[in-house]
């Protein structure tokens, strides 16, 4: 059976300084890269060696129905970095069958969910 490993997350948005505080407020480190001709975007890695970039918004196709999520270890702590970086608790801390988790907004509108991690 075939076997597929992420490796790769696209968003775009329309302020590349204002999602770089808010997704450095999770921990990402980004550098801006150009390949070619195309656009100057924000480029960082994630756990698992996932590629994270922001591309600016554009003509191109948006991509605010996407939902990403990421594991952390205080959603209480993480809260308020994330909302002084320009996000929004969509849905504030609540236990679900998958733990604690949260629904943020980043500055986009990008819905963000954040589950505590258990050890």
């Amino acid at each position: 059976m075939p076997s597929a490993e992420l490796n790769l997350v696209v968003l775009r948005s329309t302020d590349l300084d204002g999602a770089a505080r808010f997704y450095g407020a999770l921990g990402i480190s980004f550098q801006r890269e150009r390949h070619g001709t195309g656009p100057e975007h924000l480029a960082g890695k994630l756990g698992g060696g996932v590629v994270f970039e922001i591309y600016p918004q554009g003509d191109g196709e948006g991509t605010l129905k996407t939902r990403i999520g990421f594991a952390v270890d205080s959603i209480s702590e993480l809260l308020p970095a994330l909302k002084a970086a320009g996000g929004s608790v969509v849905s504030p801390p609540q236990d679900s069958p998958w733990g604690l988790r949260a629904v943020v907004a980043d500055p986009d509108g990008h819905r963000v969910e954040l589950s505590q991690r258990t050890y």
